[in-house]
């Protein structure tokens, strides 16, 4: 039993029976007081839609000013200085759930980390080059290890790559959809092709946070209160609490406490060993709040709606490309306004899926999926998949330099490019 409680994270708060909450709206997070709930009879199981707040609020990749602790100057920095900068910049709990983000390769010796390499895919010319540059980490944006592998042979050419890290003490690590999803990241670099407009999240990110549910009880005396108190700490295996008390009334002492799912039905076992606990006990659930900004897909009313023509010329333009594929939706032409424009970076179909927009902007779409976009109206520019994401880590170098001391280079790979090429 005491192991289930191993993830059990706690925090205790003198409450009266008012449940506060966290209203999330565009601009601004209110804590709105509830009306009082009614008294908690023996022991029962309440619910609430109450929202969590995160402990580490997701940051702006657009802003400009130092989110490192890392010193600037001429001190060397290790990897784990890296990736604390890197989580600053778009934190790993914004990625979707099926990806595979982080840290994906890490050398057994640790070193300075001097240079480093930034790749929209992991190739074997883009190793070649990083090994060539004794590269200490690679920056792909692509993870090249996604699906779990059960051995490491030359045979497959993602796992020789892996290998090939390891031999030359090169770290890889990966944001993927982490980079998709911050506030002002690459979707928001992708919608801007077309010029200033107000954006709005297509698919909104939710909070991240291990806590499932807040538990509410009362013990009688600051005794109880210590002996509950040790008995949830030997649960949580050691676990820091956290708690703070205020003048006990009548009732006794109110006690919140917040934990997760695989700690809650120990954590209610040891509160009905004690009476007043036991009498006093109610349980909510917690629900993952939004994060305004934060998600994946954008859509843009453009501040200066432009023709089809010229939304066409700014895309090629801002990807830095010769070409890119057109479908004109049913009864629009080039000269057509685009005033409301929405965008996906890489195959971006599920997420433009039934969105009301004069244009599509993604990598790549099927054949069908473009004939559903065409017959409701919608036009669909597509680039191949990664021409979508690759001038974005242009940007990223130098929101990522600025915070690195200069005994640290970041490099933009020649090597890597799109495996597509019109011919």
């Amino acid at each position: 039993m005491l192991r289930e409680c191993r993830n059990l994270s706690w925090t205790f708060s003198l409450l009266t029976y008012r449940r506060w909450s966290f209203v999330s709206s565009v601009s601004t997070s209110l804590l709105v007081p509830p009306p009082l709930p009614s008294p908690t009879r023996n022991f029962s199981f309440l619910t609430s839609r109450q929202t969590s707040v995160p402990l580490h609020s997701p940051v702006n990749f657009s802003c400009t000013c130092s989110l490192s602790h890392a010193v600037h100057g001429s001190g060397l920095m290790e990897l784990k200085d890296i990736l604390q900068v890197l989580e600053q910049l778009a934190p790993l709990s914004l990625a979707e759930s099926w990806d595979n983000v982080g840290l994906l390769v890490e050398p057994s010796k640790p070193r300075p980390t001097k240079t480093i390499l930034l790749t929209n895919d992991l190739t074997d010319a883009v190793m070649e080059e990083a090994e060539a540059m004794t590269c200490d980490l690679i920056i792909s944006y692509h993870p090249p290890l996604f699906r779990p592998i059960k051995c490491l042979v030359q045979k497959d050419w993602k796992q020789r790559l892996a290998i090939r890290a390891v031999e030359a003490g090169i770290a890889i690590f990966s944001p993927h959809t982490s980079w998709d999803s911050v506030k002002g990241g690459l979707n928001d670099w992708l919608v801007g092709a077309l010029g200033s407009g107000q954006v709005s999240v297509l698919s909104q990110a939710l909070s991240s946070t291990a806590l499932s549910h807040k538990l509410e009880f009362r013990v009688r005396s600051a005794e109880e209160l210590d002996t509950v108190m040790e008995e949830l700490k030997a649960c949580g295996s050691g676990a820091t609490l956290q708690h703070s008390v205020s003048r006990p009334d009548s009732s006794g002492t109110h006690v919140t406490l917040a934990c997760s799912d695989s700690a809650l039905t120990p954590s209610v076992q040891t509160l009905l060993r004690h009476s007043t606990p036991s009498q006093s006990l109610s349980i909510l659930k917690l629900e993952k709040h939004p994060l305004p900004g934060h998600g994946q897909g954008r859509l843009s009313v453009l501040h200066q709606p432009v023709t089809m023509a010229t939304a066409v010329q700014k895309v090629k333009s801002h990807l830095g490309l010769g070409h890119v594929r057109l479908a004109l939706g049913l009864g629009k032409t080039l000269e057509s306004s685009v005033r409301t424009v929405a965008v996906c970076a890489g195959s971006g179909a599920s997420v433009l899926s039934g969105v009301k927009a004069n244009l599509y902007i993604t990598g790549e779409m099927s054949h069908h999926e473009v004939l559903d976009a065409v017959a409701q109206g919608i036009s669909v520019i597509l680039s191949d998949h990664s021409n979508s994401e690759r001038g974005f880590l242009a940007v990223f170098r130098e929101r990522l330099t600025v915070r690195l001391p200069d005994t640290v280079n970041v490099v933009l790979s020649k090597a890597d490019r799109d495996p597509l090429e019109v011919v």
